[in-house]
């Protein structure tokens, strides 16, 4: 239907006498709709209103072998829910019980017979009116909800692009590519589906393990890139940058920031409470505790200032090895079947990486 053109509106008369969807018919017409059609076996009203679907629907009340109330029932799901679908009820039983009937059963307006020429058409009219006026609302919110969903898409890119950034700032001393940060989010991403855990979730848990080494920026880089084992007092003082990203990262009304302060405050903490703060078991967010598994893992296939690169399979024995005591048991049976079922992704050559 044109936006101002009520002639475009499709109306649907339905009556079991033909005399009276004729007369209703060319009422109409002459006063200038052109897309009329009539059903007069109200057997058929429903199927006739699938295959028309009308801006308007003109209802006679006393037929066989439905009567109006019927018919409406049988309309009604047919009809969207939400949808502004204004129906016409010809009557010459008004009563206040009719009318309450048929306004439950989904009846907008009622015209009593016998009507004349000109309050039918003014009726469809009216009704017509607000139909369009619905459909002109629709189409606005339609529009409206497009524009924010657009929108919505380019503050999350924008979000995304950003966090991976700022990831790459605490790696870009001793991993310039930002390598380690996107391996370990994706393997996370991999451990937390195995797990069962939602596919939104998972996005939002991989995304924040891009942040776990956020605190590294505040080691001084004689410690972050010294060569060979550290002293104690060395070991002391790169320790510090879980508490430090945690702490960068607390407070955010972000729920991805949220998750990724968990991350970067505890994964560095052991099943068995032996980590960086003492924490243990399922006390250890369990973002953390998958977190823990794929950066240890990837820091051992990895060539380090200190360390050269493990083989692959050593880590994996290591991983294994350490279950129940640094890692979780159920995220190594997880980390596992994901190497079983997709593979590391990863060579033995990765000092290059």
């Amino acid at each position: 239907m044109h936006k101002r053109d009520f002639c475009e509106a499709k109306i649907l008369v339905i009556d079991d006498e033909p005399s009276k969807t004729r007369l209703v018919t060319e009422l109409l017409s002459l006063a200038g709709f052109r897309h009329l059609e009539t059903e007069n076996d109200s057997g058929r009203a429903a199927a006739t209103f699938e295959q028309c679907r009308p801006d308007l629907v003109i209802l006679d009340l006393h037929m066989e072998p439905y009567d109006g109330f019927e018919v409406l029932t049988q309309l009604e799901p047919l009809v969207s829910p939400g949808t502004y679908l204004p129906i016409l009820m010809l009557t010459g039983n008004i009563t206040r019980e009719v009318k309450e009937q048929a306004l439950s059963a989904g009846a907008m307006d009622f015209l009593a017979k016998p009507f004349n020429a000109t309050e039918i058409v003014l009726r469809v009219k009216n009704l017509l009116h607000t139909r369009l006026l619905y459909l002109e609302l629709q189409e606005e919110r339609d529009s409206l909800e497009e524009r924010v969903r657009e929108r919505t898409e380019e503050l999350v890119e924008a979000r995304n692009e950003i966090l991976e950034r700022l990831a790459q700032v605490a790696e870009y001393r001793d991993d310039a590519t930002g390598a380690h940060t996107r391996r370990v989010s994706a393997m996370v991403k991999a451990i937390v589906l195995e797990m069962g855990i939602a596919p939104l979730e998972a996005d939002l848990i991989s995304r924040a393990a891009l942040l776990h080494d956020l605190g590294k920026v505040a080691i001084p880089d004689e410690v972050l890139l010294k060569p060979g084992r550290f002293t104690e007092e060395e070991f002391t003082n790169i320790k510090r940058h879980s508490r430090i990203g945690g702490d960068i990262l607390k407070g955010s009304k972000s729920v991805l920031l949220q998750r990724a302060e968990q991350i970067a405050r505890f994964h560095h903490e052991r099943w068995n409470g032996t980590g960086y703060e003492g924490v243990a078991g399922e006390a250890i967010p369990v973002e953390a505790r998958i977190t823990a598994v794929a950066d240890v893992f990837d820091a051992l296939v990895s060539e380090r200032p200190y360390k050269e690169a493990w083989k692959v399979e050593a880590a994996v024995a290591e991983i294994e090895r350490l279950s129940g005591s640094h890692f979780d048991p159920e995220v190594v049976g997880a980390f596992l079947a994901v190497l079983a079922t997709r593979g590391s992704g990863l060579s033995d050559d990765r000092a290059a990486a």
